[in-house]
């Protein structure tokens, strides 16, 4: 009888940013996908850095574990700088950042950003006959932005299947995970090591800053993105501390 999983025989594409969720969920991806390919955008946002994070951090993905590096495949970045165009918002200029913006959304919400990804992603993927693509959208930490809810991403998938005439999935790991279980799962993945990397070489600030070091990464610590990401580290090393001292309990 064959156990081996029907994932293992396909190829998947994440979406690649470089960031905290994108990196947990190129680990998933490795962790079960023979080939594993990565799609970044370079669409006008507010910075850079992000744009050379990435490659750090799918590079030390792959230096962690030889089935990881062997499974990843390559790397595409493609220039959609139409953001601009279409909407003015803090991500995309140096528009002050305001948690309460229009329609009481954060004006960094860039609008349609998500669902476009989405649509070049299936475009990408299926010229190279990849028909399952891994998403890092979060509807339970998603600072209110309605294209990462678990509704969007499942008409998006309707909507690619019908005009594609394909059989896509859209895998999304941390649609119902915390910040914190971000962590936990990056740990259950690749333990202390994917942990630091990710800490070290993942960008989230929308500020662009890499200057200081907090526990939890570089930025500008004011920030919403800072503060959802320092939030989630600590209760993450709260709960591992609380596990080392149950355990330090149970061997007493």
């Amino acid at each position: 009888m064959n156990t081996t999983s029907p994932l293992l025989e396909q190829q998947a594409l994440v979406v690649f940013s470089g960031g905290q969720d994108s990196a947990t969920c190129l680990a998933w991806a490795l962790s079960r996908f023979q080939r594993v390919f990565t799609l970044g955008f370079d669409y006008g946002q507010r910075h850079s850095v992000e744009l050379a994070c990435r490659m750090r951090v799918r590079e030390g993905i792959a230096a962690q574990n030889p089935l990881w590096a062997e499974r990843l495949g390559a790397d595409t970045l493609l220039n959609l700088d139409i953001f601009r165009q279409l909407a003015d918002t803090a991500l995309t200029s140096d528009t002050p950042i305001d948690e309460h913006g229009a329609n009481g959304l954060p004006n960094t919400f860039v609008p349609g950003r998500n669902l476009i990804f989405i649509l070049h992603a299936a475009a990408w993927a299926y010229a190279k006959n990849i028909r399952h693509l891994v998403l890092g959208v979060c509807q339970s930490d998603y600072s209110g932005y309605p294209d990462c809810r678990d509704d969007s991403i499942k008409a998006m998938q309707v909507a690619v299947n019908s005009g594609m005439d394909a059989q896509f999935t859209l895998h999304t790991p941390l649609m119902w995970r915390s910040k914190k279980d971000a962590w936990m799962l990056a740990r259950e993945l690749g333990g202390d090591a994917l942990v630091d990397l990710i800490v070290e070489e993942s960008h989230t600030c929308y500020m662009g800053q890499r200057g200081q070091r907090q526990p939890w990464g570089y930025g500008c610590g004011t920030c919403p993105a800072c503060r959802l990401r320092a939030a989630g580290y600590a209760a993450y090393a709260q709960a591992i501390a609380e596990q080392g001292q149950n355990g330090q309990k149970d061997k007493a």
